[in-house]
């Protein structure tokens, strides 16, 4: 189907997240009420009358805003066998942060709605090829140094839980839809263990060397910081650089604020002169990602809900002013109005950049980013 007509295949793809940033008022209503079929489903949305909400005002006066911790018993609930509490089908993985929550990682049912949704995240190099008209990265592969998907197993009452990281459950369900083989698959990451050790992670690297140093690699997709450990792991254990490698036109990076600017000089030294496509992208979901030169993300309106709460009161995501910041709060298929921590800074609409956690200190250490790197707030 690709291989016949990939214009129209890609347009197909991107004309939904287009089409909503066009009109995110429009967008955000429908995208409410079809959240609002699925939490109809469960036992947590029944608790709040989700069958009964018919506007923003009625949801946010039925549905509190909600962090990991008002959830986590809930979702230790839903882990023991209530999958029914928080969810509307069975969950096919659990996701783990590689960052923590009060010294601990947050667990995050994956299902195939989300599993899904989470295609969005190749809209980045879908929208990269649909507007240069370099088709030829489908002729090459993807360097998949993506984390495992299978980690280990947690008990929780009777049941053993399997739990992994979202970018390889991700990975291991849905690269297949996708127009772009991975390289190395996801079962073979995952059958060198879910081990964080720096040993660990040098017998991945040399892995997806071993399996892609005689490939087309076109495409590098997933953590920013482990792209650039991959780079210098190439150098220092083999003499060669990735450029020297592979003539890679895109990579489509996130988890962690500042790529454009921090990161860019350092992955094009290692990788040469690649396009960056920024993702914002958590374990909780793929919430937006870079459009185009503007270094910036442009959020999927048509998946998610966006709220925020600012100095000046909650407010749509789409509502903010220019220079703006604001604390998002998310409304996914598994969690309503979930505050997810981050700090997200509203730039020329529609483009927005995370700038770190929620602390006090985060704008501060923005701000220092942008001189430091002579970038001052352009886009």
């Amino acid at each position: 189907m690709w291989n016949n007509n990939p214009q129209a295949m890609l347009n197909a793809l991107l004309q939904p997240w287009h089409d909503a940033v066009q009109d995110p008022l429009k967008a955000q209503q429908a995208v409410l009420h079809r959240l609002l079929a699925i939490y109809a489903q469960t036992g947590y949305g029944q608790q709040h009358g989700a069958a009964h909400v018919g506007s923003v005002e009625d949801y946010r006066r039925a549905f509190p805003v909600a962090t990991y911790e008002d959830y986590k018993p809930l979702i230790e609930r839903v882990m023991a066998g209530e999958v029914g509490l928080l969810l509307h089908e069975e969950p096919i993985g659990w996701a783990i942060t590689r960052g923590t929550t009060k010294g601990e990682s947050k667990f995050i049912p994956m299902t195939p709605t989300d599993l899904r949704m989470r295609v969005s995240a190749g809209r980045a190099m879908m929208n990269y090829v649909a507007t240069s008209g370099r088709f030829d990265l489908f002729q090459g592969v993807n360097l998949n140094l993506n984390f495992p998907s299978v980690v280990g197993k947690v008990r929780v009452g009777e049941r053993e839980v399997e739990y992994g990281y979202s970018s390889g459950i991700y990975t291991k369900y849905v690269s297949a839809q996708t127009p772009i083989r991975s390289v190395p698959a996801q079962e073979e990451i995952d059958a060198l263990g879910g081990g964080k050790t720096a040993r660990d992670w040098e017998a991945r690297f040399e892995l997806a060397y071993q399996k892609c140093k005689e490939e087309n690699v076109t495409l590098v997709g997933g953590v920013v910081m482990t792209a650039l450990r991959f780079g210098r792991y190439l150098r220092r254990r083999h003499g060669v650089y990735p450029k020297q490698l592979w003539q890679t036109q895109v990579m489509t990076l996130g988890s962690a604020p500042g790529i454009n600017t921090r990161y860019a000089p350092a992955l094009q030294a290692l990788y040469g002169r690649v396009a960056i496509r920024e993702i914002y992208g958590t374990t909780e979901g793929m919430f937006g990602q870079q459009r185009d030169e503007q270094r910036a993300w442009v959020p999927n309106y048509d998946l998610f809900f966006f709220e925020v709460q600012t100095r000046s009161g909650l407010k749509m995501l789409h509502e903010m002013r220019r220079g703006e910041l604001g604390s998002l709060v998310v409304s996914t298929p598994v969690l309503p109005r979930y505050k997810i921590g981050d700090l997200i800074l509203a730039l020329r609409p529609p483009y927005f950049r995370c700038i770190g956690r929620d602390h006090w200190w985060t704008p501060l250490s923005y701000a220092w980013d942008e001189f430091r790197t002579l970038n001052l707030g352009r886009l």
